[in-house]
């Protein structure tokens, strides 16, 4: 694993082990019930694509597209896992997103499919949280999908085969996603292709693949989790607060 946790009032980061109800990081072993998680890496941008699950396309009925449809989720918006996702007084709809992301190991440019792992620093667990009328309302997602803590992201990455591995999404236990990357219409190595044709990439950025079926509402008191077969469990906490109130989350 690699990614970045606070224990014993340290922070540290790199590549560590998980087993048995610790983490082996170095020389230390350090409990896993002492550690908080923070978000794995600090991206210049996301990069988030939309309607890219083939189950996703039939749901809504829409014609699966010809090119992979991109929107942006400012860095700010960032939040670990077990982090609070703060619902914005402007919105009455917001809805969870749950996605595999994938993590840029050094800055590229104009990277061929077949060159991009050579780029990919590892996967890890996303939410893209989104004002859904918001969204409706504006035509453009900026707004909608651009709130701060509107991109939990974590608790680690893992260096994992991307191609079929298996996501869902909970609300409260219950299960409300389930699909598996090998629904993707254009997989994590086309995407990195197609991005950085137009942009280059900064070692840190995250592309956020899209979500498959089942995107649906949340609310204020609910806890919702993402996981994704052999990286691990992202999970946040759901509140609705007062603008002038801060959330110690």
């Amino acid at each position: 694993m690699i990614g970045r946790f606070v224990a014993n009032g340290r922070i540290y980061e790199g590549r560590f082990d998980i087993s048995d109800g610790f983490i082996f990081f170095d020389s230390y072993e350090i409990p896993l019930s002492s550690v908080k998680f923070l978000p794995p890496v600090e991206p210049t941008k996301i990069v988030a694509v939309g309607l890219n699950y083939i189950d996703h396309a039939e749901e809504l009925n829409m014609p699966v597209p010809e090119e992979p449809i991109l929107f942006m989720k400012p860095p700010s918006s960032v939040i670990g896992h077990e982090d609070c996702i703060i619902l914005p007084n402007q919105s009455q709809r917001v809805d969870y997103e749950g996605e595999l992301a994938v993590v840029i190991a050094e800055d590229c440019k104009n990277v061929s499919e077949s060159e991009a792992e050579d780029y990919i620093l590892g996967y890890t667990c996303f939410n893209d949280v989104t004002a859904r009328d918001l969204q409706a309302k504006d035509g453009q997602w900026t707004r909608a999908k651009g709130f701060d803590t509107f991109a939990p992201l974590g608790p680690y990455i893992a260096e994992v085969n991307p191609k079929k591995l298996g996501i869902q999404t909970r609300v409260n236990g219950n299960v409300v996603q389930k699909s598996n990357t090998s629904n993707l219409i254009f997989d994590v190595f086309q995407l990195v292709e197609y991005i950085s044709s137009i942009m280059t990439l900064r070692a840190g950025d995250v592309i956020a693949t899209g979500t498959p079926a089942g995107v649906g509402m949340l609310k204020s008191g609910d806890v919702v989790e993402v996981e994704i077969e052999k990286i691990g469990v992202l999970r946040n906490f759901v509140l609705k607060i007062d603008r002038q109130i801060r959330c110690e989350c």
